[in-house]
Formats: C-alpha cells, sequence, structure tokens
C-alpha cells in the first residue's frame, strides 16, 4: 500500500489531482482510513493511473476519460475521437508555425533595421527622371509580399523594352503605396529610359511613362520617409504620395 503523497510521486501527479480523481471517481483509493480520511493506494492502480495521464495528454476531458476507461465508449467511437484529435493538433501545429514564421520575419525586419546605416540624411536637388513603369499588387508591405509581385515586375518591363528598343539609363527604383481602396498595397516597379512618350515606339501592352519629379519636388516627400533594402531590387522607397505627371 501507498501513501497518497508516495503513490502521486510515483505516479508524477500532484496530491490535489489525486484528490480530485477521487471526488469525481475517476480513481478511487483502495483504503480510507475511517478515523484519519488518509487514503491509501494498491501498486496495480498505477496502471490506470497512467492510463488517465495518457489520455489527458492527447487532450481528452475527464468526462472522456472516465467514459473511456469504463469501457463506456466503443472502438469506433474512440478511433473517432482521436482522429478528431489528430485533426485539432495538426492544425494548432499549422498555426504555430505561421506564427512562428511572423516572428522571423519580425526578427530579420529588426535586425535589418538595427544594420542600417548612421549618416545623416541630406536633401539635395536633382534633376527629374523619367521612368518605365509596370505596378502590381501586394497584400502588405512586408518584404515576402513585396518580393514574389515586384521581380516578376521587372522581368515584364525588361522585356518589354527591349522588344521596344529601349535600354534603360539608370538604375531600377522601386516604390510602394497604399491601395486607394485600402486593400493592399501598390508596388510600382520603374527604370529610367531616354525617351519622349509621344515618340517613343509603341509596345503591344505599354506600361506608362512617367515623369519622377526633380530633387525640389521630391523633398517634401523625402522628409520623415522609412527606406528599405530590398533584396531583389536594391533601395526602394515606401512613400505615402509621389507627384508623377503622366505624359
Amino acid at each position: 500500500m501507498f501513501s497518497i503523497g508516495d503513490f502521486a510521486r510515483h505516479g508524477r501527479v500532484s496530491v490535489r489531482m489525486l484528490r480530485h480523481y477521487d471526488a469525481i471517481g475517476l480513481l478511487q483509493p483502495a483504503y480510507v482510513d475511517q478515523v484519519t480520511g488518509y487514503r491509501s493506494y494498491e501498486a496495480q492502480q498505477l496502471s490506470r493511473l497512467n492510463r488517465i495521464v495518457a489520455l489527458k495528454d492527447l487532450g481528452f476531458t475527464l468526462r472522456q476519460v472516465l467514459s473511456i476507461l469504463e469501457d463506456k465508449v466503443s472502438v469506433e467511437e474512440l478511433r473517432g475521437m482521436l482522429r478528431l484529435r489528430q485533426a485539432e493538433l495538426q492544425s494548432q501545429i499549422a498555426t504555430d508555425r505561421s506564427r512562428l514564421a511572423q516572428v522571423e520575419s519580425r526578427l530579420q525586419i529588426i535586425e535589418r533595421e538595427g544594420a542600417m546605416p548612421t549618416d545623416d540624411i541630406q536633401i539635395k536637388r536633382i534633376p527629374g527622371v523619367r521612368v518605365a513603369e509596370l505596378t502590381g499588387a501586394a497584400a502588405s508591405f512586408e518584404a515576402e509580399s513585396i518580393g514574389p509581385v515586384i521581380q516578376p515586375l521587372y522581368d515584364q518591363l525588361c522585356g518589354r523594352l527591349d522588344r521596344a528598343g529601349l535600354t534603360p539609363t539608370g538604375p531600377a527604383i522601386a516604390y510602394y503605396e497604399d491601395s486607394p481602396d485600402g486593400d493592399g498595397v501598390l508596388v510600382h516597379a520603374t527604370l529610367p529610359v531616354n525617351a519622349d512618350p509621344g515618340k517613343a515606339p509603341r509596345l503591344r501592352h505599354p506600361g506608362p511613362v512617367r515623369d519622377r519629379p526633380s530633387g525640389h519636388d521630391c523633398a517634401p516627400w523625402l522628409h520623415g520617409q522609412r527606406y528599405a533594402n530590398h533584396p531583389d531590387v536594391g533601395p526602394l522607397h515606401r512613400r505615402q504620395r509621389i507627384p508623377l505627371v503622366r505624359l
């Protein structure tokens, strides 16, 4: 015979839990002293306690555990309960993996921001730039949303410029803005070109040719904006609005 404390240690549960099991009829002691009220358990009761703990770990409620141990649940019902628990665990794992990916993404953002140069930002006057542009839509400003959108845009833009006989005259410029309907982000992929919109060769599905504002016009926009380096394109600007003129 084991005292309730010894039995709890062997079964790796608390004394309070054993008392609760006794109260609900799940695991009653082999003997209760009528004078002191002390509970005593037999060694063979450890097997029932181990089954209780195992079923609880699978996610079954104590009511369900009692039904299973008392053979009130058929094999088919038990199989169904286990399959349901399996589906719940798989869903939980998928949710946790998604959360883990979000945490890792946030850590990468923090590391990138922590590694940004601390040099002072200077605003200088630069001439306007004429660009050819394609636009797409992304779910958010996060890199994992922008990347799959912007790279195909540049592939298409380069192909169209090549077919039109135009050669980019400078590095790629990309910028983002909130979608006008508030759902997602507009992703703009541009390449500087030396072409007159009125005389440039026509494309079958041309993207717009626009003038980027001069440095003087950009000053109000540059002030207070956040910059980030994207691995697909290079310096990318997140902005609210840039005054562009469609030619």
